[in-house]
């Protein structure tokens, strides 16, 4: 145990503070140093049942702080269970430590209990791999776990190493696994002297030009740089959209400022409607927003498109239509030439929404694209939000509106999955406090196991669910699958009672009769002061025809306000 003990400590050093911690035997010796750095308030320690929930907790813990947590499980399927929280966390680019516990050496390929070749189980979705001492971590000495640690670190948090994301240290430990407390109270902490983390230095080259003086348009898409980088990412794009005067379609995970100029509002009604020269430049921030009339739109254009990425250098262009630059906003825009400290007038607009709000009145059945206009105007002003990544993420940009800005928004769309919806929310919560979750009833059962967070110290603060229950896939109604089989082939509706299902978990929850019922239901469940769950139901069929036909509309609706 007192290789655990030092690992961990080296790891604090570093700059750990939270670890989620699952049960297990083999993990023994971390489980017990974690509650001795716990108890000497040098760590935060957080229980867990499900492996794969804890890594999405985990997840969304250091999406929120933008440092990583550290997830710890013992050896076996419990490791297998990490990997769609460690796909995510590579294609988001957040850094997550995976520390799992293994047999030593001599217990591998002999058939011993519980063993497996869990050290290639994350390989593919991992920064980096780091492996302990082959006979167990006990044999190691001091400088060569802090070695350990401070690699492992670094990697995590891309520190001149290329973008964040998930690091797999896998710990092999020899018996005996378990100290007597007379053992325990002889560990000794090792004091490591402090280790220079080098600076950043990605290999990006010189910055590629655009000229602010010529037409041009900004595409945000969703933000993949950590935490304590936005405010500066949000100080350079708007100083060039002060500088350029150019239009901003933005996509609300772009984790912009709430004043941030010359904003589309509803833009991806309107693009056959933009007003540029076929050759304008466009300068593309991140990822593709979820939006196919925005890609079609852009495979079209023949002008210019530099797409900047924070760190990223893998390709994030489907398109291949652009240059792409990974060393970020911040660092673009100090290396353009002396610009013109003159601002020029906002070119934003916001045409449709008086339109859009008299097709969407706050009254009668609910329907999802009534929600996505009214929610980011009755929630909170600043009330952290997180989209589930299907058809909440895609209405939020469609109808969202100006009302968007006043929330930061969050959607893991790394990979674009409906895995660990809820205990990513959870994990959010226990860092941002107060936050709401919009989701749909698939990706809610998915993971309902994230219930299990809803007690724990992790998540102390309310947790708004509100869950569109569309009776099954509501994203694959907007598709055009023609199928007799499609109920039972794509949408798939579950016969899960979802209050009942919180209930269990100690979650109260209510049902949501009609929109003009959600104000009074929203200030119920904020009062709550603990994790709600809010239901309303609507007719996905229903709600896919309304889409069309507002989407139709929209093409010859007046511009006057």
């Amino acid at each position: 145990m007192q290789a655990a003990l030092t690992l961990l400590e080296a790891l604090c050093l570093r700059g750990l503070k939270q670890l989620v911690l699952c049960p297990g035997s083999r993990s023994g010796p971390l489980a017990t140093a974690a509650g001795v750095l716990a108890s000497q308030a040098k760590l935060q320690l957080v229980m867990a049942i499900d492996e794969r929930s804890a890594a999405f907790l985990a997840l969304g813990m250091a999406t929120a702080h933008g440092r990583a947590v550290a997830v710890v499980t013992t050896s076996g399927t419990a490791v297998a269970n990490l990997l769609p929280a460690a796909v995510e966390a590579d294609r988001s680019c957040q850094p997550l430590l995976l520390l799992t516990a293994d047999r030593p050496v001599r217990l591998k390929n002999c058939g011993a209990n519980q063993t497996v070749n869990q050290e290639s189980f994350l390989l593919s979705a991992c920064r980096w791999f780091g492996g302990g001492a082959a006979d167990g971590v006990h044999t190691q000495s001091n400088d060569a776990l802090n070695a350990l640690a401070v690699q492992a670190w670094q990697r995590a948090q891309g520190v001149g190493t290329g973008p964040p994301g998930p690091v797999h240290l896998n710990l092999a430990f020899e018996e005996p696994l378990h100290t007597t407390l007379e053992q325990q109270q002889q560990l000794v902490s090792v004091v490591f002297p402090p280790t220079a983390c080098p600076e950043p230095s990605p290999e990006t080259g010189p910055a590629p030009r655009l000229d602010p003086e010529s037409p041009g348009i900004v595409i945000a898409g969703p933000w993949r740089g950590l935490s304590p980088a936005v405010e500066a990412f949000q100080q350079a794009l708007h100083r060039w959209l002060n500088l350029s005067g150019w239009p901003l379609l933005a996509d609300p995970l772009a984790a912009l400022a709430p004043d941030c100029p010359n904003r589309i509002e509803h833009w991806e009604l309107q693009l056959d409607r933009l007003n540029l020269p076929d050759d304008a430049q466009v300068l593309r921030l991140g990822p593709m927003p979820a939006s196919r009339r925005l890609e079609a739109w852009l495979h079209r254009h023949r002008g210019p498109q530099l797409l900047i990425t924070e760190g990223d250098s893998r390709s994030l262009d489907p398109l291949q239509r652009s240059s792409q630059w990974s060393g970020g906003m911040a660092a673009w825009i100090a290396q353009q030439p002396a610009l013109d400290p003159l601002s020029k007038p906002s070119v934003g607009t916001d045409d449709l929404s008086a339109w859009i709000e008299a097709q969407l009145p706050l009254c009668g059945a609910v329907n999802e694209p009534a929600l996505a206009y009214w929610l980011p105007q009755l929630l909170p002003e600043r009330l952290p939000v997180m989209l589930a990544a299907s058809s909440p993420v895609r209405d939020w940009l469609t109808w969202g509106g100006p009302a968007c800005s006043r929330h930061r928004c969050f959607s893991f769309r790394g990979a674009s999955g409906i895995d660990g919806t809820l205990s990513l929310a959870m994990g959010l919560a226990a860092n941002l406090g107060p936050l709401a979750l919009v989701t749909g009833d698939l990706a809610l059962l998915h993971d309902s196991n994230g219930w299990l967070h809803a007690s724990s110290a992790a998540a102390p603060q309310p947790l708004l669910v509100l869950l569109i229950d569309n009776g099954g896939g509501g994203i694959f109604q907007q598709l055009p699958i023609a199928t007799p089989g499609f109920e039972s082939l794509f949408a798939m509706p579950q016969q899960v009672d979802p209050l009942a299902l919180a209930a269990a978990h100690g979650v109260p929850g209510r049902q949501v009769a009609c929109l003009e019922d959600l104000q009074e239901a929203l200030d119920w469940g904020l009062s709550q002061q603990r994790p709600v769950l809010l239901r309303l139901c609507s007719d996905r069929g229903r709600d896919a025809a309304l889409r069309q036909q507002l989407r139709a509309a929209a093409q010859n609706a007046h511009t006057e306000p």
